[in-house]
């Protein structure tokens, strides 16, 4: 069963007896944690493999803003609503990868207060090694059997109707 986890190790309330959580709501709980790490170690997959190929100047963060604008030319505004990362994160990150050459970004026509970008042919090939990374990753739990069951066409499919769940609670406060 799943308590309360202590935040850094101070020590967090106990669920008293008559909150026990149905199990759908601990595999809930677990869900999250279980995101969490996930996030925190891709970071470390892609840290790890940028320092094994000497590419020192980006942070995994921004290697995965790379990754995640792919092809499309974008705002700032809808790189962070359809990525994991803080506005003013990646006003930072896009400021840094302009500057290091990996993006590019110019006003918009329209509305000359609105920066498009997209990748530089540099930014190009960051994407490219960590999309080789993931495959590479892919490969190897898809011959140990790890994505067959359940599918992960069906984890994602349970992943994005959390997503569209969490999304509607925000749009609901504002």
């Amino acid at each position: 069963m799943l308590a309360h986890v202590p935040h850094e190790g101070k020590p967090g309330p106990a669920l008293p007896a008559e909150d026990v959580l149905p199990d759908t709501s601990e595999a809930y709980l677990e869900s999250l944690q279980l995101l969490e790490r996930m996030h925190r170690l891709m970071l470390d997959l892609v840290k790890d493999e940028f320092e094994r190929l000497r590419q020192s100047d980006l942070t995994p963060v921004q290697a995965m803003i790379l990754y995640n604008l792919g092809e499309a030319e974008v705002s700032a505004g809808e790189l962070r609503s359809r990525g994991m990362y803080q506005g003013s994160n990646v006003s930072y990150n896009l400021k840094k990868l302009v500057t290091m050459g990996y993006v590019h970004h110019e006003r918009c026509d329209l509305d000359r207060r609105s920066v498009r970008v997209r990748l530089t042919h540099e930014g190009q090939r960051i994407r490219h090694l960590v999309r080789e990374l993931f495959l590479r990753h892919a490969q190897g739990l898809a011959m140990s059997g790890v994505l067959d069951d359940p599918p992960l066409d069906l984890v994602n499919m349970q992943t994005r109707r959390i997503e569209r769940f969490w999304s509607e609670q925000i749009r609901y406060i504002y």
